[in-house]
């Protein structure tokens, strides 16, 4: 009898501790719901407001809406028309998502793997110029159809336009070549580390090496050197900024900052800085730059574009889901 006492009170102990750690767990889980990210849904909602920045603060993951989930693996990303033109190295298509409802369709296969697109619009027609990483490949897609523009490139990855031609950097050969719209191929700057994004200003390339965190940004008068650039030659100072991990896409915003995707630790984050400023001075350092979304995600951050109003896109080659944020202009 004494024995059933005891058992009847140690378990009237054990399901009290059951019951009261049962709704510490619920009080956690709906605190932390309120703070994470929206999950991806058909029809996305749109940001109206974008969230209120101090001076000097960043965008946390928590600030940022998701546009899609529909794309598995997301890689390359560009903004055209308020239309993205997303690569999926999973199963090597071309997706055209609204950048206003996330509404997603299927625009061409064939693609294997784009880390930078560049999209046009000519005589009314879209045209996409993609560097394939896969197959060394520079192709053009019009009228939904596949051309080969240039090929024997070395791992291909950023592109941007520059005149009538483009810019695409080969990171297994660490060069920046220029090719014309007829598939002629010319190395113009030469030994640069791992180069990953390019983007344009004038005459002025701003080059990515995510081979090196000294040289983490780069930058190259076009007008001014005829002909092949040494990029380690110490007698020239082409550095942008230094002191930033694994940088990968590079874009010039319609405010005329650089904006870039690097890594903090594990992270993937987005810094931006004045490159005029940073140019005239000989070179920013990494304390220098403002880090204007620090992201849950893993980096790399795969896919970086920016529309003319500062809405930003992004994502990593880790999840199907599309973030963006509107930022104050």
């Amino acid at each position: 009898m004494r024995y059933y006492k005891v058992a009847k009170f140690l378990l009237f102990l054990t399901l009290s501790f059951a019951v009261l750690l049962s709704s510490r767990f619920v009080a956690a889980y709906q605190s932390s719901s309120s703070t994470t990210t929206p999950s991806s849904t058909s029809e996305p909602s749109i940001l109206v407001t974008p969230p209120t920045r101090e001076e000097g603060e960043s965008f946390l993951q928590a600030d940022l809406s998701i546009l899609s989930g529909n794309v598995q693996r997301p890689n390359g990303m560009f903004w055209h028309n308020d239309m993205l033109y997303t690569s999926c190295n999973g199963d090597w298509t071309i997706y055209e998502i609204n950048g206003q409802t996330g509404a997603t369709t299927t625009y061409l296969y064939g693609i294997r793997n784009a880390h930078q697109l560049h999209a046009e619009t000519v005589d009314g027609e879209l045209q996409l110029w993609i560097p394939d990483f896969q197959t060394n490949e520079l192709v053009l897609i019009s009228q939904r159809s596949i051309q080969k523009i240039a090929g024997e490139l070395q791992g291909p990855w950023g592109i941007v336009a520059y005149n009538d031609d483009f810019l695409v950097t080969n990171l297994l050969a660490n060069n920046l070549v220029k090719i014309t719209r007829e598939g002629e191929v010319q190395i113009i700057v030469e030994n640069l580390r791992s180069p990953t994004g390019v983007a344009i200003d004038g005459d002025v390339a701003y080059i990515a090496n995510n081979g090196s965190a000294r040289r983490a940004i780069e930058w190259f008068d076009l007008v001014q050197q005829d002909a092949l650039v040494d990029a380690s030659d110490a007698a020239s100072n082409h550095s942008l900024v230094s002191g930033l991990q694994n940088v990968t896409g590079v874009v010039l915003g319609a405010d005329g900052k650089l904006y870039f995707s690097y890594a903090l630790g594990t992270r993937g984050v987005v810094g931006r800085l004045d490159p005029v400023t940073c140019r005239d001075k000989g070179g920013c350092t990494h304390d220098e730059v403002d880090i204007v979304v620090y992201t849950d995600l893993a980096s790399p951050i795969a896919g970086l574009t920016l529309s003319p109003d500062l809405r930003l896109y992004l994502h990593t080659i880790f999840s199907p889901d599309i973030y963006y944020i509107d930022l104050p202009s």
